[in-house]
């Protein structure tokens, strides 16, 4: 093939794409964010209810910690006060969210992304109630591992189903609500755990409810979630990927309350269906034998995480999903929400009251800073917001280190520098919450072609998990024996994380999710590039946008006619 024909082909797919992308931009008028949510109530309607998934992965990070510090539930399991016990309960549930992630993204492609999502919510019933009803660890590692697989499930699979449902106009702000969700949930945990501290009586049923009522109250979301995933629709991306066109043109319409001849919508229903094809004949020239009729369903998927990896473009996009997971986790976040009660009085707030109200201050930092984030994503964009969120956090981690290496051989003399540290510790949580937490979720759920999609983003999600299993393990050890050096240790890898974010992370601010290859510099396959334009002409996308043009131009020059004469 040609050099020039090379060339044309990959301006040809350029300039639709960003045709696609100014038609967009004239019909939101400019608006992006939060100005473009009154456009999309009913996609912001169901990814808020989508983002009870994202609720119960943050209440069940905040829920063991205040639970740990209860008399009650130490008194009836006395081993929890070791701390290989206490890091076993939270890293057995990180085990579990790593097979829930990992698995997440091959069901959501044979179940559909909504089914998934109900499975996640019924995993964590039963994990809540295990743990709820439990009369001896073995029942506390079953529950947290059952709950485990349902939260994974849901954060491999929430994520990407909000991104999947939003124009790129509020992509980022809808994903964010997932984050928001999260961070809610962590709050709740934080204050349900601290009011139910003042549970007591004498009977053992009323001590126990200290410790058994927040994870009752953990599973009531569940069970609406479940209940409700009948309700939700399904991602348009995926109908469209299932030959299901019809439906995905009228989930398109609702989700965007336009009718389904309007130009917004049969633009973006045309360029999923132009990569939908794209992707599905780049799997017939690779995998033959596995796309054949009758060929098993579940191979052709297991089969396509190779895809993950096979090209350079495709293990750039895995790797970074990969990286920015290891980078959010290792930034230090779960030590803090894991164990934020054993922190802060480590800090020198010796009281378990007073530790777990200042356990409860961050969970309400983290709600408000989770809010900035919906506002700004999509205005200022993914890489200045990690940037400036790690250089808090680093900056933040490294003071606490200082006091902690000065004034922890003595708190009770030193109560300021204590309250100092916990302040410090407040600012690091306010820049996660608006930065490092949201972005990573939303980078993962959008860099990824459909074909690829869930399975990258679940990839990435089993990253979080997977770092999360070394950081819940380690840290208490960590704590106890170098102290003052773990927050040093997260100072440093913050730092690491602003280079690579910088030198290897395309900013993906408004862009579709159909333009990802055009962010990464794509198609650069001489045959792929090829298919893409022929495919763009086949399914009408090249024609609709070059009618678009044309009526623009007459209408200009019309308006052009009319000054003209009114000026003569």
């Amino acid at each position: 093939m040609s050099n020039s024909k090379t060339l044309r082909d990959t301006a040809h797919v350029d300039l639709v794409q960003g045709a696609a992308a100014q038609r967009r931009a004239e019909l939101y008028h400019g608006k992006v964010g939060v100005s473009a949510l009154l456009k999309n109530k009913k996609a912001v309607g169901v990814a808020a209810f989508a983002s009870i998934g994202g609720f119960l992965y943050g209440y069940q990070q905040g829920v063991l910690g205040g639970t740990f510090t209860k008399p009650s539930f130490q008194s009836r399991f006395p081993r929890t006060t070791e701390a290989t016990v206490q890091s076993l309960l939270t890293a057995i549930l990180q085990i579990g969210g790593y097979v829930g992630s990992l698995t997440a993204g091959l069901f959501g492609e044979v179940y559909s992304r909504k089914h998934t999502i109900l499975s996640g919510a019924l995993w964590v019933v039963l994990g809540s109630f295990l743990c709820a009803g439990a009369e001896n660890l073995a029942f506390l590692y079953a529950g947290r591992f059952f709950t485990g697989v349902g939260v994974g499930t849901l954060a491999g699979i929430g994520f990407l189903y909000n991104a999947e449902l939003a124009p790129p106009e509020i992509r980022g702000l809808l994903v964010a609500m997932q984050q928001l969700g999260v961070t809610f949930g962590i709050m709740v945990a934080y204050w349900i755990g601290y009011g139910t501290n003042f549970i007591g009586g004498t009977g053992l049923t009323q001590k126990a409810l200290a410790w058994q009522l927040p994870w009752i109250i953990q599973g009531i979301p569940a069970v609406i979630l479940a209940l409700g995933t009948f309700f939700m629709p399904y991602s348009p991306r995926l109908l469209v990927n299932k030959g299901r066109e019809a439906e995905a043109i009228t989930t398109l319409a609702y989700l965007r309350n336009l009718p389904e001849d309007h130009d917004l919508i049969q633009i973006e229903f045309l360029d999923i269906k132009a990569e939908a094809i794209f992707n599905q004949r780049i799997l017939e020239q690779r995998y033959p034998q596995l796309v054949k009729k009758g060929g098993s369903i579940w191979i052709r998927e297991i089969m396509g995480y190779a895809n993950l990896f096979r090209t350079k473009d495709s293990f750039k996009r895995t790797a970074i999903a990969g990286i920015i997971m290891f980078f959010q986790q290792w930034t230090g976040i779960d030590s803090i929400v894991y164990y934020a009660p054993f922190i802060f009085q480590n800090l020198g707030l010796s009281s378990n009251s007073v530790s777990l109200l200042a356990t409860g201050v961050v969970g309400i930092i983290m709600v408000f800073a989770s809010v900035l984030s919906m506002v700004f994503i999509d205005r200022v964009g993914r890489k200045p917001l990690w940037i400036a969120s790690c250089a808090g956090m680093g900056l933040s981690m490294l003071i606490v280190g200082i006091i902690t290496a000065k004034f922890s051989s003595n708190w009770p003399a030193h109560a300021a520098g204590g309250w100092a540290a916990v302040v410090f510790v407040w600012i690091y949580i306010a820049n996660f919450a608006y930065g490092a937490g949201p972005v990573s979720w939303t980078l993962i759920s959008e860099i990824f072609p459909l074909s690829t999609r869930a399975k990258g983003t679940a990839i990435g999600a089993t990253s979080n998990w997977a770092n999360t299993i070394v950081v819940a393990y380690t840290v208490p050890p960590m704590i106890k024996d170098i102290g003052w050096g773990t927050y040093v240790l997260f100072a440093a890898i913050n730092a690491l994380s602003i280079v690579f974010m910088y030198f290897f992370v395309p900013e993906t601010k408004g862009k579709t999710l159909e333009e990802m290859d055009l962010v990464f510099g794509s198609h650069t396959s001489q045959e792929e590039t090829a298919t893409l334009a022929e495919i763009q002409n086949e399914v009408g996308l090249t024609a609709l946008l070059h009618g678009h043009e044309k009526d623009q131009g007459s209408s200009r020059e019309k308006n052009s006619t009319e000054k003209d004469d009114v000026s003569s």
